[in-house]
């Protein structure tokens, strides 16, 4: 397999043997790893059932982890779903990754389509499942959102959709996920959207792809996935919880597969994870972070605050030249949307994670003011 280095290597050498400006403090607004404590109540919870590490955890997760999810689903998005159409995951990584190689095993020619620019890990399981690949290209003539071609589509096994997006920020209508529902039970391909950033929108909640298939008529969630995380939602990327949800008849061969995989989580980050998806608030008080740095980021450069995620889709000259200087002169770290991309897609653009505290943030953003001028 021929993997592609993953943008933050590509960054490395890209900087290598640029001494940054000593003058200011190193920042990075390279990755989207939060930079707030998990909660005390997540810690705890994991914490208080250290002694379970002595048993194996089941494959297929904990009851109790389970009804959290359940929890989650009904809170906030008004989901009534069963177990047999939810599978707790290690983060959404892994699943992102092994889920298209279980799916497209048995296609002679298997067909993947995602969008460009991406989430790199999409692009990983097109390779290691022998995928042609088909570039939803996300640009400003289309607003950064997937535009459906069915002459492109009609012979495709997967479509991975995010939204809302990394790296662009941008967002689907409900009704666009709706056309994409109807096309999918249309030309029979499973459609899963990657929902990691749903909880971090700005003002108004953001509906599943879920929520669209149930308007269709699509009640049983034929050929519709979705995955979710806690990492951003809950500051805890290293607890590794996430889940897949939707239709049950896939899910059910899926399973079979993880048991083999090993990639089952132990049972203390089962409770904290369950924790977690079981509790609003502390949702909401990193959404409001993430909220404030927005509003940060347009008084400093003002750009219009996107509907959800904690991304800044910023618009250069040169991708390239523009990290090089900024990292040279202000000793701060972006990442060029080249990397994101293919096919030139990208280009022009940088990607800044707005994951501090609003002082650093601030400072990191007035940096970028600097290096514009």
């Amino acid at each position: 397999m021929n993997f592609e280095p993953y943008p933050f290597e590509k960054l490395a050498i890209l900087l290598d043997g640029i001494e940054p400006n000593k003058e200011y403090s190193p920042l990075a607004l390279t990755i989207g790893e939060p930079q707030f404590q998990t909660p005390k109540f997540i810690q705890d919870a994991l914490k208080d059932n250290v002694s379970l590490l002595n048993k194996y955890p089941k494959s297929n997760g904990e009851d109790f982890l389970y009804d959290s999810i359940k929890t989650y689903l009904a809170n906030r998005f008004e989901l009534s779903l069963d177990n047999s159409q939810i599978i707790p995951t290690f983060g959404t990584r892994e699943v992102l990754f092994n889920f298209p190689q279980f799916l497209l095993f048995d296609k002679p020619n298997p067909v993947i389509a995602f969008p460009n620019p991406f989430y790199q890990i999409y692009e990983g399981a097109a390779i290691a499942s022998r995928a042609k690949v088909i570039h939803l290209d996300l640009d400003s003539s289309n607003n950064f959102l997937p535009t459906i071609d069915r002459d492109k589509l009609k012979n495709v096994d997967l479509v991975i959709l995010n939204s809302p997006n990394n790296p662009t920020s941008s967002v689907m209508s409900f009704e666009d996920m709706k056309e994409w529902i109807k096309l999918a039970l249309e030309y029979d391909f499973v459609l899963l959207n990657d929902e990691c950033y749903v909880d971090l929108y700005i003002n108004e909640p953001l509906p599943s792809i879920l929520n669209a298939s149930i308007e269709v008529g699509n009640i049983d969630f034929k050929n519709i996935l979705v995955a979710n995380s806690i990492s951003k939602r809950s500051s805890a990327p290293g607890l590794r919880s996430g889940f897949l949800a939707g239709d049950e008849n896939i899910l059910r061969e899926y399973m079979k597969y993880r048991t083999y995989i090993g990639c089952a989580s132990p049972l203390p980050l089962q409770y904290a994870s369950a924790s977690a998806w079981s509790d609003k608030n502390h949702a909401d008080f990193f959404r409001n972070k993430y909220k404030k740095n927005f509003e940060i980021a347009k008084d400093i450069l003002g750009i219009t605050p996107p509907k959800a995620t904690f991304y800044i889709w910023l618009e250069v000259d040169d991708e390239l030249e523009f990290t090089k200087r900024v990292y040279k002169e202000y000793n701060l770290k972006v990442l060029p949307g080249s990397f994101l991309g293919r096919n030139g897609l990208g280009s022009k653009y940088v990607r800044l994670a707005l994951v501090y505290d609003e002082e650093t943030t601030k400072d990191a953003l007035s940096r970028i003011k600097k290096a514009l001028k």
